[in-house]
This record gives C-alpha cells, structure tokens and sequence, in this order.
C-alpha cells in the first residue's frame, strides 16, 4: 500500500483538516492546525508529505514520524510539529483501518472504558459563569474549567485578583464538593501575580490550575508550585516529549496537558504519556479543537492509564444540536452520559468524516486570528 495523493480543507471555526489516501481506497484524517497560523502550517503539511510521504507504505507511522521529524536540521516548533502532528493522525487513521480495530488497540488495547471530559464556562462576570455551571451540571457534566478573564495588569489591584476569586467562588457553589474544577491562567499574569492568585485561589479546592506562567519560563513551575497546594499543569504550548522532559525530572508539575495537534500526533503523545507516568504525573490533554482531533486524542487516553480528563469544546453532550459535529457522518458517535464519553470502537480513529460537508464548509474563507490585547498603559497584554 502506498501514500498516493492528500487534501487540506480549512474550515470554520478555525481548523484544517488532512485527507491522506492511498492506492488501495483506504483514507486517513488528522487535524494539523495552529490556530491563527493556518496558512503557515497548511505549506508546512504540503512540503512534508510532498517531500518524505508520497508512495511511502502508510502502516509504518513509527518510522514515518521519525523520517518527518528528524530528516530536517531544524526541527520542531509548533509550526513544524503540528504538521507532523496532523500527518501522523491520518497515518493511524490508516493503520487502523486497514487492520479494522481502533487505534488505541493497536497500541496496546484499552485500560478504561470511558473518559471523563470537562466543560468549558466563558464568562466576564461572576453571575454569568454561575448561570453556565448551572446548564452544564444540569447536561450532565462533572468537570469543569474556566480562565482567567480579560488582561491582567503586572502589578495588578487586590480588586482584580479579587473578581477572579468571586468567579471562582460562584462556580464552585453551583457544581459542588463532588465536582471537579480547573482554572487556566492562560500565561496572562506575572510571576508576583500569579503568586498572589494562587494563595487567593487554595480555599477552592481547584483541581489544577493551567499554565500559571507562560512556556517561556518553565525554570519557575517548580518554585511556584512549590508554594502552593494546588496542582499545577501546563503543556499546550510545548511541543515534543523534549519540551517536556525538564518539567518531569525537576518535579514542577502535577499534570501535563499536551495537544494532539501540536505535540507531534499520537504517536508523540502515546510516549509522553508513558514518560509522564514514571513520574507519577497526570495527563489532562488540550483540545479545543474539532472532532478529529478529539477523537485522536481519545485514542491515547484510552489506552493509557495516566490520562485522567479530557478537554472537549464540541457540545458532545446533544450532538443533534451541535455545530461542530456536523462536519462527521455520525455526530453521536461520541457517546456522552455521566459526564463521560464511552470507549470509541470504530476502525482507526473511530470516526467517519463528512466529506461533501467538509467540502462545502471548506468554500468560505477561514482568517481567525489571536486577539491582541493591550494594558491601560497601550503595552502589549497577554491574550
């Protein structure tokens, strides 16, 4: 079997979407994307594919990986990485189609049978974020993660700090004690800050908080957490095992959240996730993507025993009415009761893509881009 031919799809919100085909019928799918770097990452899969996969055997995605890593002196990046990523999603897509299992068993089989997923609340206020809790307790939901709203000043006011406690505070009145709770710094606060935030923050019984400080100054994770009793996380914007490695052996951090499409596709994950758990380190991976990364991130919890949640943004709990899975044949397939989504057992990644409505979505143009915030002062903020 051979890799003869690929296709890029960008489509709404903010995705691009890899067709990998072969010579005898079987397709793949992966979901290599940036967000707000489309058009970037779309030449990076060409040149990859173009240059390392086309007539290759797919069912080698080991050695695929490594060629497409590897065979460049300048590597990695999330440029770079989250091309690969999305190659190598299609390529297990591939492999398990042609052997006809899901992907997690031909990486070892399942250890569990259902994933424990979390709801996103979007919020500027504390009323809003309580009225949101409320709908999503009500669907069925029993984790749950919000941000930090808006910019944060360097040296920001105990009024600033404090509304982000109230937010806190309202939210976990409405889920409970018997629900679980993180809150993403988003690297929008400074070390002081982030300091004083934490402190504010204990009384609430957080299940972790993410990216504390931004990726840039990992060296400081572990002093941080250091000070704190919640655990900490961090991870979608690391990119390799490699980016990695110093956060485990230097004991900064509780929990790692890497992305399928940016971390290097399954194959990086799957590893990660193994090394991770020699630290006694859990996994809560990043996704706010769309189903195809989704359902391949899934595909590595399932058969790793240190993957404990997963990030959704997809309304997976009324696929009838959700946007975002109309883009597969089936918008069910993520089976969501109790707040878990149950073991995916298709071929390959588990899903079936729409294609006529991918290709229709495909016909708009795509531009999102980052917001740029800026401080009172008019300096750059963090968004």
């Amino acid at each position: 079997m051979q890799v003869v031919d690929y296709e890029l799809f960008a489509v709404p919100p903010r995705w691009l979407l890899l067709k990998l085909e072969t010579d005898e019928g079987i397709v793949g799918w992966g979901e290599p994307i940036v967000q707000g770097r489309l058009e970037t990452v779309r030449t990076a899969v060409s040149s990859l594919i173009e240059e390392h996969l086309l007539t290759e055997n797919p069912l080698r995605p080991e050695y695929h990986w490594r060629k497409l890593y590897q065979s460049a002196y300048f590597r990695g990046g999330p440029v770079l990485m989250s091309a690969l990523s999305g190659i190598d999603q299609a390529l297990w897509d591939i492999n398990g189609r042609y052997h006809d299992v899901p992907v997690h068993q031909l990486l070892g089989g399942h250890v569990r049978d259902r994933m424990l997923v979390h709801k996103y609340l979007s919020g500027e206020s504390a009323e809003k974020l309580a009225d949101e809790a409320i709908q999503a307790r009500e669907q069925g939901y029993r984790a749950f993660k919000t941000n930090l709203p808006g910019e944060v000043a360097p040296l920001a006011t105990p009024d600033r700090l404090n509304r982000v406690t109230n937010q806190i505070s309202a939210i976990r009145d409405i889920i409970g004690e018997d629900a679980l709770l993180g809150f993403d710094f988003h690297g929008r606060i400074s070390k002081p800050m982030a300091r004083a935030l934490l402190k504010q923050l204990e009384p609430y019984n957080l299940a972790f908080v993410d990216q504390p400080l931004l990726p840039e100054h990992t060296e400081t994770f572990k002093s941080l957490g250091d000070q704190t009793t919640i655990p900490i996380a961090t991870g979608e914007r690391l990119y390799s095992r490699y980016d990695f490695k110093d956060l485990l052996v230097d004991d900064a951090v509780s929990i790692i959240q890497p992305d399928v499409s940016h971390v290097g596709g399954i194959t990086e994950m799957r590893k990660l996730a193994s090394m991770a758990e020699a630290f006694d380190v859990a996994v809560v991976p990043h996704c706010p993507l769309g189903p195809i990364a989704l359902a391949a991130s899934l595909q590595v919890g399932f058969c790793s025993q240190n993957v404990v949640l997963q990030e959704q943004d997809l309304d997976v709990h009324d696929p009838d009415s959700s946007q975002w899975l109309e883009y597969l044949n089936e918008p069910g397939v993520f089976e969501f009761e109790n707040g878990y989504i149950e073991r995916l057992t298709g071929p390959g990644l588990g899903i079936d893509v729409d294609e006529d409505f991918v290709r229709e979505k495909a016909k708009g143009r795509v531009n999102w881009y980052s917001p740029v915030w800026h401080h009172e002062d008019g300096s750059l903020a963090e968004w």
